[in-house]
């Protein structure tokens, strides 16, 4: 459910895959059923990521990042709401800066900093492949992203870029329709030689906390 304020329920899984990994094409597999697939479309997101300096979101398993590029560029905070499942806050790129957060989505974590101050603590650079597939109903049932990501921590004293490949999928439409292809999707993919993701997020790999 997506409020007006562009703040919903996530749920996704995400695959590690190494550099050589070959993506199926989607739309073609029996096994999910010949669903209508879109095109393949390439897209660009860069997002700066926000913690405290003792890390007090990622302990908890809270994200914060503005992000630019993409259909819903802005800033996000993302709070875990169960398996594979996270409750997204957003807020328009224009409510805060490079630096400051927007209020309303510190309010929401304010018993978890006590007040300690956000700060960027991270950047990373995604070169992202979007395909999605449609439900019974010709809705965009659920969305496969190929990225290919770049990271930076920020504030230390090693700066060389990380660099990986991951595979996420993501539910577009919930219901017991997106949960058995999330799970058939899992299969394929697990079948072409991808693997369960080893952190949760990509931030908790850019930090070391898992």
């Amino acid at each position: 459910m997506t409020s007006s304020q562009g703040d919903h329920l996530e749920t996704e899984q995400k695959y590690d895959a190494d550099a050589g990994f070959a993506l199926p094409t989607l739309g073609s597999l029996p096994e999910l059923g010949g669903r209508r697939a879109t095109e393949p479309r390439r897209i660009y997101l860069s997002a700066t990521y926000f913690d405290t300096e003792d890390q007090r979101l990622i302990q908890h398993k809270v994200t914060l990042r503005r992000r630019v590029g993409g259909d819903d560029e802005g800033w996000h905070l993302k709070l875990p709401a169960g398996q594979d499942t996270r409750q997204e806050l957003h807020a328009p790129l224009a409510e805060g800066d490079a630096g400051r957060v927007p209020a309303r989505l510190t309010a929401r974590v304010k018993d978890i900093t006590a007040g300690e101050h956000l700060r960027p603590v991270a950047i990373l650079d995604t070169e992202r492949t979007v395909v999605r597939l449609a439900g019974t109903s010709g809705d965009a049932l659920v969305e496969v992203a190929d990225d290919l990501v770049t990271a930076v921590r920020l504030g230390g004293t090693d700066t060389e870029p990380m660099r990986w490949r991951e595979i996420e999928v993501e539910v577009l439409t919930p219901g017991d329709e997106a949960t058995a292809l999330l799970e058939k999707l899992g299969e394929m993919l697990s079948g072409a030689g991808a693997r369960p993701s080893a952190s949760g997020s990509k931030l908790a790999r850019v930090l070391g906390t898992g």
